[in-house]
């Protein structure tokens, strides 16, 4: 049986979920920068693994010419995971000052941004990326579910989009209005689904109620798009 998970990570991760405002939950995570790969590791958190994983079995054409951008990408874990797939046209946007410190010091990026997805655009061209990836920031009081149409903006027809969010209690509300957005794109003809990959083990719980029947885990889920390469035509 895994140790338990400190008190001080079960708080740094239960502020983060429980922000109310932009302001504090950006100041939480820059606070949180010099611990995180720490405290990650910690929860077992198995996302950019996963997602990365999903990205490579799926990419046409070899890994290394693919235009990536990881967007929430933080220190750099999932841009680790795309290297050992054979990745290494990464470009990275966060929200958090220091979160991108961490991923400048990896020298895992060709380029890095401060971009707020769902506050402002993202600060690169239409259609411009092969690949579009999005880890951990799609959750509960942190992206809105809408900001997935600016990840759709940014891909080449033809491309993936790789998103990831949690299934644990506190974050089935969000799911499910990430899950309508997504269909409803795809019904739209924007996208075509390739999969929605759940996962069990996602990463540890930080509290009883979380917890999968009495696991210790959280349960999560990869979806993997494929966008339409003629856009659809305007809703009457």
């Amino acid at each position: 049986m895994a140790a338990p998970l400190p008190p001080a990570l079960r708080e740094r991760v239960s502020a983060v979920h429980g922000a109310a405002a932009l302001p504090e939950l950006l100041r939480l995570y820059d606070e949180w920068a010099a611990r995180y790969e720490e405290d990650v590791a910690a929860l077992q958190y198995r996302a950019p693994a996963l997602a990365a994983s999903a990205l490579a079995a799926a990419v046409r054409g070899p890994p290394g010419a693919a235009r990536v951008l990881d967007v929430g990408c933080g220190t750099g874990l999932v841009a680790r995971e795309l290297q050992r797939h054979g990745f290494s046209w990464l470009d990275g946007v966060d929200g958090s000052a220091e979160m991108l410190c961490r991923a400048r010091a990896s020298r895992l990026y060709r380029e890095l941004w401060r971009c707020i997805l769902g506050s402002e655009p993202l600060p690169v061209p239409t259609g411009h990326y092969d690949v579009v990836i999005v880890v951990g920031a799609l959750g509960e009081g942190q992206v809105p579910s809408a900001a997935v149409t600016e990840l759709l903006r940014v891909t080449r027809p033809g491309g993936l989009l790789c998103m990831t969010t949690r299934s644990n209690p506190s974050n089935l509300r969000y799911k499910a209005k990430l899950e309508a957005t997504l269909e409803r794109l795809e019904n739209q003809g924007a996208w075509e689904k390739v999969l929605a990959q759940e996962e069990e083990r996602w990463e540890r719980a930080t509290s009883e109620e979380e917890s999968i029947q009495g696991t210790g885990y959280i349960s999560g889920v990869v979806y993997l798009y494929r966008k339409c390469p003629v856009p659809p035509l305007p809703e009457s």
